[in-house]
């Protein structure tokens, strides 16, 4: 079936161009602050939603690394009492991995041009042999 309507990002994408292009200018100074801040509230929203599948693929990770299954907060609870009990650290393989991919993940979203996360990116590469 032919998709006839705008999706989620693409209303958001519009409303925060409409907010920083066209309202902002037309409000007084503390408005148009206020109408910026909104635009970037909006925008954060818009790259949480855009994160799901990464947070699929947290889940995964942590679920291969506790040897078992159940939801992202479940999860990371176990992680962090196997950590805590010893039996994680550093050394355990994946770790590092899922502990990069989740900084990664929460940098896309909280702070996307944070620069050293492009430093990040290739460190991550390197350890899974990529170029």
């Amino acid at each position: 079936m032919m998709q006839d309507q705008p999706s989620p990002d693409a209303i958001l994408a519009a409303v925060v161009a409409w907010l920083r292009d066209t309202a902002a200018d037309a409000l007084p100074a503390h408005a148009r602050f206020e109408a910026k801040v909104a635009a970037g509230a909006v925008e954060l929203v818009r790259r949480q939603i855009g994160a799901e599948p990464s947070e699929g693929e947290e889940a995964r990770m942590l679920s291969a690394l506790v040897g078992d299954t159940g939801g992202l907060d479940a999860l990371t609870a176990r992680l962090c009492t196997q950590i805590e009990n010893g039996k994680t650290d550093l050394s355990t393989p994946g770790l590092s991995d899922l502990l990069i991919a989740t900084t990664l993940n929460k940098i896309d979203i909280d702070q996307p041009e944070f620069s050293a996360a492009t430093r990040l990116r290739a460190l991550a590469q390197r350890r899974r042999g990529l170029p």
